[in-house]
């Protein structure tokens, strides 16, 4: 009798042992570090979760999972979303993951972006929401008014930076948490003041800095750069901005603005109209923001990149030293072009 309890015994130790090893040891079944997988919104029923794990070798065996995930009663509490399973991964883990609706975080990385379009692109790369959706968004002032801005506008709540979500974060809760951190930038370090003491709103600021931002990538510049335009929005003088109407042409390659660009009937062509064009051209960096906010007060009304092409210019505050800058940078430009077209 007591041989037989002991054969029970040990049996029982060995089911424990081999239910353990299956639920507790790696139930992965790729080699990838890790990897993800998307449930929709159609596909949160038992039959169409483990049809999504086997298809995405997820889980190395089903048939385990499916009974650890009845005994453990996960099915009512599974949402759509894009999860994340890290190499190695239990059954239970896996389970609890999805009981627990504990979704991968996006990462939205918004550097410079110049078009709505290509904002919308971002948008359907990370989220649930397509890039036809995004846009239909962006260029709706319905849609937008309750933030404030419009269609030509909407650039000034977001800011370059990363941000953090999950894959079916819904568009309106995206752009809240974008204008928040856009608010909260405002709300430091004086910004809305040093606003006011040049004149501009703060949406002011956001478009000249746009414009700042496409003339060049250095930070000394950029600074000598603001107080030109500055200096013209206070005499009423025309931007005269080149990247301006590149935006307007919707072409970034061009290098020579031709005087038949100026004709361009944009309302972003600062050469034909006064002022600040409707909105930004672009997404300035943070940095280039308090470069506008805090630009040096000089006499300058013109600037033109020297003529050795290194990314910097040369300031005047009279027309005559800033033609003889231009003929000298165009003269070089003419050459640089000439054997541009030599070249095979």
């Amino acid at each position: 009798m007591k041989k037989i309890i002991s054969f029970f015994i040990v049996v029982l130790i060995l089911l424990a042992g081999i239910t353990a090893w299956l639920l507790l040891g790696s139930g992965t079944a790729f080699a990838e570090k890790n990897k993800f997988f998307i449930i929709t919104e159609n596909e949160t029923t038992p039959t169409e979760v483990v049809s999504v794990l086997e298809q995405k070798y997820i889980v190395k065996n089903t048939t385990i999972f499916s009974l650890f995930a009845n005994a453990l009663g996960i099915w009512k509490n599974v949402k759509p979303g894009k999860y994340e399973v890290k190499k190695g991964a239990s059954i239970v883990d896996i389970a609890r993951m999805l009981k627990n609706g504990k979704q991968a975080e996006i990462k939205l990385v918004i550097n410079k972006v110049r078009l709505k379009e290509d904002l919308a692109k971002l948008i359907g790369k990370s989220f649930s929401t397509d890039s036809t959706e995004a846009m239909l968004f962006l260029t709706s002032n319905d849609s937008l008014r309750s933030f404030g801005v419009d269609t030509n506008t909407v650039f000034t709540m977001i800011l370059p930076d990363t941000y953090t979500f999950y894959w079916n974060t819904p568009l309106q809760k995206i752009f809240t948490k974008l204008k928040t951190a856009n608010d909260n930038f405002w709300a430091k370090n004086n910004r809305k003041e040093k606003a006011a003491s040049v004149g501009l709103t703060p949406e002011a600021v956001y478009t000249l800095a746009s414009i700042v931002e496409e003339e060049t990538n250095y930070n000394d510049d950029r600074a000598k750069i603001a107080s030109v335009y500055i200096n013209r929005l206070n005499i009423n003088m025309p931007l005269q901005a080149c990247p301006t109407i590149k935006y307007a042409m919707k072409d970034f390659s061009i290098t020579r603005i031709y005087e038949k660009y100026l004709f361009n009937p944009s309302l972003y062509n600062t050469y034909r109209l006064k002022g600040l064009p409707p909105g930004p051209i672009c997404t300035p960096s943070p940095k280039c923001i308090d470069i506008v906010l805090d630009a040096p007060k000089t006499n300058y009304l013109y600037f033109v990149a020297k003529a050795n092409f290194d990314g910097y210019h040369h300031f005047s505050s009279n027309y005559a030293e800033h033609n003889a800058y231009a003929k000298e940078y165009q003269k070089a430009l003419d050459i640089y072009m000439a054997k541009k077209k030599q070249q095979p």
